[in-house]
Order: structure tokens, then C-alpha cells, then sequence
């Protein structure tokens, strides 16, 4: 079999073990073309077959992801499945909100999340930082293309944003968190786009496997 999957991934499990139960199911070589975060529902493709070859051709692709953050949380993994480290009671305004995005469309640079997947000296960060290592971030320039509020009711916002490859939707809510002086966090996550594949095109995970995980 050498195909492309294109998968909803759900909620809670990582991209790995995705990869993982396909490849039980189907018997087959698989490998994903990009990661997925646990607490991130959406896309995820998954190359199987000799079609693994063509994963670097994936890793460029602009994507596109609908978040729901919260204001006044701040935590070590930028969601809300982190340590928090501060909160803040202070009211903002959707305007004060808006007038922050407008900073972020375009070409910015961008901190990775230290609990992420990007590798440092042959480690992937958040190893590292689940052992207590202090890890440094190298910024990296990426493209926000579009940023859109698509709703507000204090102290939860959702954004629909058009991005470059190496994009961490995390970084921008906290960032975001950062220039309100007020903290951020990420609650929910979808990956609606790779390219020209659109999550309305990918099988529910349950389907390609024949049972619920």
C-alpha cells in the first residue's frame, strides 16, 4: 500500500501513535508529515508505503489552524495542559485585542515553545524540558498570512490564521499574552489545512482503524 492518508486526528493522542496504530492496522510502512500537538485535533497526513519518501515535500506547505485561547493564564507549555505560572485578573477589551493582532500579520519572528517537538543537539525540546533542562529557543522568521478574530467573549478568544511551515500556533497566543501584559494560553487547536489538502477530506481515525481509540 502507498498511498496518503489524510486523517482528523482526535484530541489527547500523539501524532506518533496515530502513525503507529495505521501502520498495525494496515500492516504497512507509515510515517506522518508533520506533528500534531496531543491537546490539537485536525489534519495530520500520513504517507504509507514507498509514498514515505515524498515526507520532506510535505514539511514546506502553508497550513492553516482555528485555536481557542484563553486571556490571564500564562503556563510552561504555552496550553492548557501546562504548569500555570501566573494569572492575572485584568479585564481586555476585544478593541485592545485587535489592535495587538495587527502586530502579528506578516512576517515575524517566532520563539518556539519549549515543550515542542523542535530538536536541540540531536534532542527533541520538550524532552529535555520534561527533565527540568533549561531550554533555549533560537527565534526563527515565519509568515502569518492571515489572523483572524472569529470570536470574543472575555476571557476566550478564537483566531483563524493562514501560516508558513515551522508555525507554532502556541507561541503566537502566548506572545500575544505577552504584549496584552496579561498572559495567554492555548485551549483548543485545529489544523484545517496542509496546502491543498483540506480536513474536510481526512477520515476520522476511528474509520481507517474499524474501532474507537
Amino acid at each position: 500500500m502507498d498511498d496518503i492518508l489524510l486523517v482528523d486526528k482526535p484530541k489527547g493522542l500523539t501524532s506518533s501513535r496515530v502513525v503507529e496504530l495505521i501502520r498495525r492496522k494496515l500492516n504497512v510502512k507509515a510515517g506522518h508529515t508533520g506533528t500534531l500537538d496531543p491537546i490539537a485535533t485536525g489534519l495530520l497526513i500520513v504517507l504509507t508505503g514507498r509514498r514515505t519518501k515524498e515526507a520532506s515535500s510535505f514539511l514546506t506547505l502553508d497550513k492553516r489552524y482555528e485555536v481557542k485561547a484563553r486571556l490571564g493564564v500564562e503556563t510552561d507549555t504555552f496550553d492548557c495542559d501546562g504548569k500555570i505560572l501566573q494569572q492575572s485578573d485584568a479585564r481586555i477589551a476585544k478593541e485592545k485585542l485587535e489592535e495587538v493582532m495587527k502586530r502579528f500579520r506578516g512576517e515575524i519572528w517566532q520563539v518556539p515553545p519549549p515543550f515542542s517537538a523542535k530538536k536541540l543537539a540531536g534532542h527533541k525540546a520538550y524532552e529535555l524540558a520534561r527533565k527540568g533542562i533549561n531550554v533555549e529557543m533560537s527565534p526563527k522568521k515565519v509568515s502569518i498570512y492571515s489572523l483572524e478574530l472569529k470570536e470574543f467573549q472575555f476571557p476566550y478568544f478564537t483566531l483563524a490564521c493562514d501560516v508558513s511551515s515551522g508555525f507554532y500556533v502556541r507561541s503566537l497566543v502566548h506572545d500575544i499574552g505577552k504584549k496584552l501584559s496579561v498572559g495567554a494560553m492555548v485551549v483548543e487547536v485545529r489544523r484545517t489545512r496542509v496546502g491543498h489538502h483540506r480536513v474536510e477530506q481526512a477520515k476520522k481515525l476511528e474509520e481507517i482503524l474499524g474501532y474507537r481509540v
